[in-house]
């Protein structure tokens, strides 16, 4: 007997996953492993940028008083590469060689660059051509005061961020932690690519799908595995990963047939949120509780495992990370061709996207269709959607469209 499941739209299933979650604990990690993580605390500079006063150039400090009467010949007394200090004071008539970003002398007022001089015969002389208008001096706290704001509470961390950090000596922050996400290949057919495959077996393209894209979305693979199609090894499994994973992930087995036994387990093990979404590909769709841990159970065809990462598990995942926004941007766009096929259920199209002249997004549907079809996810920059009904949607007629955030 078929059974017979309640649909949601997938706007309502992608709701449901959020509000089942809140963001993960707090940790203090160090800097160069928290890229892309949300800092948890503001951070004040501990002293001020830069710290003393740097050579904006390759040149001469000279004092204000002779800083007149061009050309001029001054001692050279010293030189100052970066790292290195000359403590003594500047006395008129004295220069010092000095390199960009080196330590000014405490009382030279300008930096005369290295193309406004010439060399004497003596070695121990220079002489300047000309001044300039600005001090080529980079003043103490010119970019940061002490006590000033580098980075703020829910600032996620980029290159440039940890760059600022690192430049103030501060190693560690306050961060969420990354979620720990298993996946699951579930099916009897599925063989690991680098073996040899036997007849009527399929190679498991969905593992390293989603592998590859839990890394781009910066979250941690705490397992990654492949099942038979047996309900007792697949519920054992699942109950010992629920124990240390944040997510679950599954593909395959959630349809209605003798062997979907993730849909068992759903209905008969688990606190089922739905089973039933009203989308194409991917209408069996799951999503449920199980031992406290919450598990997203994508349909086995690429497409639709595609498809259903960026529509259902990227919003999951930005949530426990403590992101606002996925890195998927939903947009208004408008179709650039016609796509007239009937759909009984809202249609989420593999498409491109390119920006028109008048600054519209304007999409089109690239390779097949078919959940089954994973010809076109190299080529896929976005999704579409065809809301069910009789007619599709034709050229120049508005559509919602998500970019996707990896392409």
């Amino acid at each position: 007997m078929i059974e017979k499941r309640n649909t949601i739209s997938m706007e309502q299933a992608r709701e449901i996953l959020r509000n089942q979650i809140t963001h993960l604990p707090v940790e203090k990690i160090n800097i160069g492993k928290a890229l892309n993580q949300v800092l948890q605390e503001p951070i004040f500079a501990p002293f001020p940028a830069p710290y003393f006063r740097r050579s904006g150039y390759d040149g001469f400090a000279i004092t204000e008083t002779d800083d007149e009467n061009y050309p001029i010949t001054l001692r050279v007394v010293a030189e100052v590469p970066c790292g290195e200090t000359y403590d003594k004071p500047l006395m008129p008539g004295e220069t010092v060689r000095i390199m960009t970003g080196a330590k000014v002398p405490e009382n030279a007022s300008k930096i005369i660059m290295l193309e406004q001089s010439k060399e004497t015969n003596n070695k121990k002389e220079i002489t300047l051509i000309n001044t300039q208008k600005t001090s080529n001096i980079t003043e103490v706290g010119a970019e940061f005061a002490q006590g000033d704001l580098l980075l703020d509470r829910g600032h996620i961390l980029n290159a440039g961020s940890i760059s600022l950090l690192a430049s103030f000596g501060i190693n560690e922050v306050q961060v969420i932690k990354r979620p720990k996400v298993a996946i699951l290949s579930t099916g009897s057919e599925l063989v690991s690519v680098g073996n040899l495959l036997p007849d009527g077996k399929i190679y498991n393209s969905n593992q390293p799908l989603l592998e590859n894209l839990l890394q781009i979305h910066h979250a941690e693979i705490h397992a990654a595995e492949q099942l038979p199609d047996n309900y007792l090894e697949t519920k054992k499994r699942l109950m010992e990963l629920t124990e240390t994973a944040d997510l679950i992930i599954t593909t395959g087995g959630v349809s209605v047939g003798d062997f979907d036994f993730m849909a068992d387990i759903a209905k008969d093990e688990a606190e089922l949120l739905f089973n039933k979404i009203q989308m194409r590909p991917g209408s069996p769709t799951t999503g449920m509780w199980l031992n406290n841990t919450l598990i997203i159970a994508l349909s086995g065809n690429p497409g639709a495992c595609f498809t259903g990462f960026y529509l259902l598990v990227e919003p999951v995942l930005a949530t426990l990370m403590g992101k606002d926004q996925t890195a998927t941007k939903q947009v208004q766009a408008k179709m650039a061709t016609d796509y007239t096929k009937n759909n009984g259920y809202d249609r989420f199209l593999r498409g491109t996207y390119q920006l028109s002249e008048t600054g519209e997004f304007l999409v089109e549907p690239v390779g097949s269709d078919m959940s089954s079809a994973l010809g076109n996810l190299h080529l896929t920059t976005c999704l579409l959607k065809i809301p069910r009904g009789k007619v599709g949607k034709f050229t120049g007629e508005e559509v919602e469209a998500w970019l996707l955030s990896s392409k």
